[in-house]
């Protein structure tokens, strides 16, 4: 009896550990579960986050700096997080867009606030975005204060790049690093040769970039589709036809490569130069089977190649397989097409496309606006081209250089001074720093000053050289012609003497004759 007790006593409590177990193990699958779910959540969340702040600093485009340091910071004060990774992708993706000075904001807000530690590839892309926004000296400092690890092949490739980009002043400097480079046995890239490769192709040192391919394959670095693009490049521009045709050839039966649509737009662009449509549609046949689906650039080459080469039927239909790809098409595309109509001097399909562009448009853009005024303005179609400028006014378009002298040029050429003044005064007005593009050519200033003196217009040639002085281009040929229009008017001025003086004029005999007349007095 007591046997059999016991055995039932030993059956329950074996029942009550596998209850207990069972139990244990369901409560420990829960947890689990519910640990999953909340990571699930938590990784949600946190991709949900990075994506709104991405969009937040993509919404700061042309705000001022320092907008991005506070957005950055508004986002730690409400709990939020973000990773140096995150922040990092945040960088890339705007650079791609050439926002460069909030990327860089944002890497110097890394170091000074999250006190994140730059990485090697980190510190190559600070470096450059170092020489677009703040100039190449910035740049040099920060290389040259890199910690000696840090001064390796991608920051000593990223430095050369800088150099490489701007051929007229840095030349030299990109030629002595990348000696000092191989005399420090610092690795060269590939990178390294197409930033050479195609700083000889702007030196048009041609026999150059042909020696740095030979120097590249000595290294053992196998080329790559943009290495096969610049010596393309470069053949043409030794109008050797042939050896292009050899590159390409080699670049197609290289099994290491993948070559993209850019390669053939780049052979089809070297034929249309070339005078050889036929070659040149060919090229652009075997372009179309390299396009991806989601990548509109190459249609706009298709459309600016084919319009090259007179195909106004294929331009149409690449435009059209464009628009059923992408029913939004982009500003750029818009205007490639606006220019292959041009081309083709079909006014009234440049009209048609501008009224459908400004419909679903919801950027203004001014150079649109521009192509067309200079399509009507060649057609001495005035009225038009003034009429399509106050409609975008209204829009709140502002005139940049070309919408000015495009007018101005016309008023000249048809010796309505007054009018072509008035776009002058404009383009003086907003010309914010960029006086170099905004210098006028010595027949239009001849131009404006004989028709002042000839009409004894003292008001307009002093209007005409207030414009100049805000250009930068107020030099002693306008103050003689200013002064003999003042002897035409028979006026005097006794202040214009002080006024060549504040504006740092040499004078030289004939002026000074003209001064001592036109001031009264013998100074």
């Amino acid at each position: 009896m007591i046997a059999a007790k016991s055995s039932v006593r030993l059956m329950l409590l074996g029942s009550t550990a596998a209850v207990k177990r069972r139990f244990c193990a369901v409560v420990a699958a829960t947890s689990l579960l519910a640990d999953a779910a909340v990571a699930t959540a938590d990784g949600t969340k946190e991709r949900k986050d990075s994506r709104t702040l991405l969009r937040l600093l993509s919404s700061l485009r042309g705000s001022p700096q320092g907008s991005v340091t506070r957005t950055l910071n508004k986002w730690l004060r409400e709990g939020k997080s973000v990773r140096a990774v995150e922040l990092m992708n945040y960088v890339k993706e705007l650079r791609k867009f050439h926002r460069y000075a909030h990327g860089l904001e944002i890497m110097d807000w890394m170091e000074k606030t999250k006190g994140i530690n730059m990485s090697y590839p980190n510190h190559a892309i600070r470096l450059d975005l170092i020489n677009k926004v703040r100039g190449i000296e910035a740049a040099e400092k920060y290389f040259s204060n890199l910690p000696e690890p840090a001064k390796n092949e991608r920051t000593y490739g990223s430095l050369l790049n800088c150099y490489c980009t701007e051929k007229n002043r840095n030349a030299d400097k990109a030629i002595s690093l990348y000696n000092e480079m191989k005399n420090r046995n610092i690795p060269s890239s590939i990178l390294v040769h197409i930033s050479l490769m195609s700083l000889y192709m702007k030196l048009c040192q041609y026999e150059k970039v042909l020696t740095q391919y030979l120097e590249m394959k000595s290294d053992n670095i196998d080329p790559d589709y943009v290495i096969y693009c610049i010596l393309m490049n470069c053949y043409a521009s030794l109008n050797d036809i042939e050896s292009v045709e050899r590159v390409i050839k080699e670049a197609e039966e290289d099994e290491k490569v993948t070559l993209r649509w850019s390669a053939f737009s780049t052979l089809a662009a070297i034929y249309c130069s070339a005078g050889l449509p036929t070659k040149a549609e060919n090229a652009l046949k075997k372009l179309e089977t390299l396009i991806d689906a989601r990548d509109l650039k190459p249609y706009d080459y298709l459309i600016s190649l084919y319009a090259k080469i007179n195909n106004v039927e294929e331009v149409k239909r690449i435009w059209k397989s464009l628009k059923t790809i992408f029913p939004k098409p982009s500003n750029l595309s818009y205007l490639n097409m606006l220019r292959a109509l041009d081309k083709f001097d079909d006014i009234s399909g440049q009209q048609d496309l501008y009224e459908e562009w400004q419909s679903v448009c919801t950027l203004f853009d001014v150079r649109l606006a521009n192509l067309l005024i200079g399509s009507y303005l060649r057609k001495d179609m005035i009225q038009q081209a003034q009429s399509l400028w106050e409609k975008s006014s209204k829009r709140g378009a502002i005139p940049d250089f070309k919408t000015c002298f495009m007018f101005l040029d016309h008023f000249l050429q048809k010796n309505d001074m007054n009018s072509a003044l008035v776009w002058l005064e404009t383009a003086a007005s907003s010309s914010s720093g960029k006086q170099d593009r905004w210098k006028l050519s010595q027949d239009q200033v001849g131009t404006f000053l004989k028709a002042f003196e000839d009409a004894k217009d003292v008001e307009g040639a002093e209007r005409f050289c207030d414009c100049l002085r805000s250009l930068g281009h107020l030099d002693l040929n306008a103050y003689e012609k200013l002064l003999q229009t003042y002897l035409a008017a028979n006026l005097k001025n006794p202040k214009l003497r002080q006024r060549i003086k504040d504006d740092k004029i040499e004078l030289n005999s004939q002026t000074n004759k003209l001064l001592e007349i036109v001031c009264g007095d013998n100074e």
